[in-house]
């Protein structure tokens, strides 16, 4: 199952075959400003993998996003993850090319998937790990109904705001 079309968008499982635009996604460096680097093609492949082996194990992941007539626009979705030493948490993420940001693609999304994490998961809580400065992933959060909860500084980033929201 899929998070449910919205009037712009529509996602589908990452494959293989998705390797070019999503090395380009990830290697970008404006998209993975806020991560420790860009990913190289190796690195892209491996979060395919990665996602292909989420959808395996729990039926989800961060699926590609696109418009109805099948334009990349990045991808978005739930993964679990570490939030502390004692904490694992569903995390809705996203990415949006560059040239697209701003345009409310990344927030029609993580609501999509924020409903699908409610309606078809059950999940009782859901979170955004968010780099202090990264003020746009920040708004995102915010305006699907998240808010601050914690500060986090045991991750691959050295400091995150972990955003969340209770979902009963």
């Amino acid at each position: 199952m899929l998070p449910q079309d919205t009037e712009r968008l529509r996602f589908r499982e990452m494959t293989p075959a998705d390797l070019d635009p999503m090395a380009e996604l990830l290697g970008d460096p404006e998209v993975m400003a806020y991560y420790p680097a860009p990913k190289n093609r190796d690195g892209a492949a491996k979060w395919i993998a990665w996602n292909q082996a989420n959808y395996a194990q729990h039926g989800y992941g961060l699926w590609i996003i696109e418009t109805h007539d099948g334009a990349f626009l990045g991808d978005c979705g739930l993964t679990w993850q570490k939030i502390n030493e004692d904490s694992i948490e569903l995390e809705v993420g996203y990415h949006v090319r560059p040239e697209l940001q701003g345009r409310g693609y990344a927030t029609e999304a993580a609501a999509a998937c924020r409903d699908y994490a409610r309606e078809v998961l059950q999940a009782p809580r859901l979170v955004a790990l968010i780099h202090p400065e990264n003020t746009a992933s920040r708004r995102v959060a915010e305006k699907i109904g998240m808010q601050p909860v914690d500060e986090n500084h045991g991750g691959p980033i050295p400091v995150r705001t972990v955003m969340g929201m209770d979902l009963r």
